[in-house]
């Protein structure tokens, strides 16, 4: 299966600027021990929270709630044609993405205003008994979904490549796939997200995103697009993903980003061997736009070094 969606590459794109200055994907991913996301069909604008049929006061709320907690909010959609009222249950996924103890609970709620029941720091602290007792019909379930962001209110290149990509992928992976207001970084769109792992890909096509989520069933991941995993901090995850490709490891909980200073991340693996890994934040040379309609500037992105090989443990 080949798909490569008309609009990638097109002239004035923040993505297109982002692929043709190469920039590193390494240390891009959101930060968050934890996931909630509903259904929510109809129009999304950019803040989808409060701009959208959500209730906004809800959605507010709730949405401020979950940064507290650490736990990344977001709307999601069945992929395809999308009324702008839905009168039946909305989908609810809530994940835990701690390397060794992931887990995703998913079930329907009569209207998204159930989630205030929903043990946010349990969710957080990766308790999945905690939070199934606060929100009663959530199961376990046991296949990893991917989430990807299609919201053109928020950035025009999410809506150009991001729905081509879920439109291929709902055929190849049928139930499996959502559209997803809002997961940062445009400018590597189509971006996605794996729950429960929280690992996040840029730039997929959909032959890439097939693997990704094959990689998930078998608990791994792929080194291309790799955006990191939003258990670590961002300088965690330019590290961590560094160790991966040093040695070639693609299981999800093989790594853990084990402590940092200012200049440098300790990544253990699971055998006991361990490295430093120097990560810096330099300025983009040259100026690039964060995303589309945004004037160029001189953002920080991260390059991490070499592993330097520590003593086993």
């Amino acid at each position: 299966m080949t798909v490569r969606p008309d609009a990638t590459g097109r002239p004035g794109l923040c993505s297109t600027f982002c692929r043709e200055l190469r920039e590193p994907l390494a240390g891009t991913a959101v930060v968050a021990s934890g996931w909630v996301v509903v259904e929510q069909p109809g129009p999304w604008g950019a803040k989808a929270p409060t701009h959208s049929h959500l209730d906004p006061e809800f959605g507010g709320k709730f949405d401020d709630a979950c940064k507290k907690a650490d736990v990344r909010f977001g709307l999601i959609r069945a992929p395809g044609r999308h009324s702008d009222a839905i009168e039946q249950s909305r989908q609810v996924y809530v994940g835990s993405t701690m390397p060794g103890r992931s887990w995703l609970l998913g079930g329907l709620v009569d209207e998204p205003a159930a989630l205030r029941t929903l043990d946010l720091d349990a969710a957080a602290r990766g308790d999945r008994d905690a939070v199934a007792a606060s929100l009663p019909g959530l199961r376990q379930v046991d296949h990893p979904v991917m989430l990807v962001c299609t919201n053109g209110k928020r950035d025009e290149c999410c809506a150009l490549l991001g729905r081509p990509l879920v439109k291929a992928l709902s055929a190849a992976a049928p139930g499996r796939v959502w559209e997803a207001n809002h997961l940062g970084g445009h400018r590597f769109a189509p971006t996605a997200t794996v729950l429960p792992a929280g690992t996040m890909h840029g730039h997929l096509t959909a032959e890439a995103a097939v693997a990704v989520l094959a990689a998930a069933d078998r608990g791994e991941t792929v080194l291309t697009g790799l955006r990191g995993r939003s258990s670590w901090t961002k300088h965690g995850q330019a590290a961590e993903i560094a160790v991966r490709r040093l040695i070639g490891e693609l299981s999800l909980d093989a790594l853990r980003v084990a402590g940092e200073d200012p200049e440098a991340v300790t990544v253990w693996h699971r055998d006991g061997r361990s490295w430093t890994v120097p990560v810096t934040s330099v300025a983009a040379d040259p100026p690039r736009p964060e995303s589309c309609g945004k004037e160029p500037f001189a953002m920080s992105i991260l390059q991490a070094g070499t592993p330097v090989p520590g003593e086993a443990r």
